[in-house]
């Protein structure tokens, strides 16, 4: 009899310190804002991932802006950029032209309004025409 009220008694324990025991619902909050998380958390997810990545893409090759060309290069290409812009702001004089690089034979032809800009590439032979209508009003 003894042992039926010691395991009666231990039943009660249990069941009382059941009835104690409360759960709460699990909420789950994402980190990640692609998945509805804090946007403030985007740069720093990817700082972590750019730091973790140790994977070096091949095609870059230690390639920075001016890798591989020379002061005179850029010089020229800044001079054959300002020559084309010059080409352009002739335009709006009623001025028609046209300009000679390495790569491009550009001619700009102004008819009445209607703005028409041929670029030849020399190594293709390649012709692409730019019309542009109504400039005069």
């Amino acid at each position: 009899m003894n042992t039926t009220i010691a395991h009666r008694l231990a039943c009660a324990v249990f069941l009382a310190a059941c009835a104690q025991a409360s759960a709460t619902e699990l909420v789950h909050t994402p980190i990640n804002p692609s998945f509805g998380g804090n946007p403030l958390n985007g740069t720093w997810l990817l700082n972590n991932a750019q730091a973790q990545n140790d994977h070096d893409d091949p095609s870059i090759g230690g390639r920075s802006a001016y890798a591989g060309t020379t002061a005179l290069e850029r010089f020229s290409n800044q001079l054959e950029s300002r020559m084309l812009s010059q080409l352009l702001d002739n335009i709006a004089n009623g001025n028609s032209g046209s300009m000679s690089t390495d790569s491009f034979i550009i001619n700009v032809i102004d008819d009445s309004g209607a703005l028409s800009i041929q670029v030849t590439d020399r190594a293709t032979g390649e012709v692409s025409e730019i019309q542009v209508n109504g400039l005069n009003p």
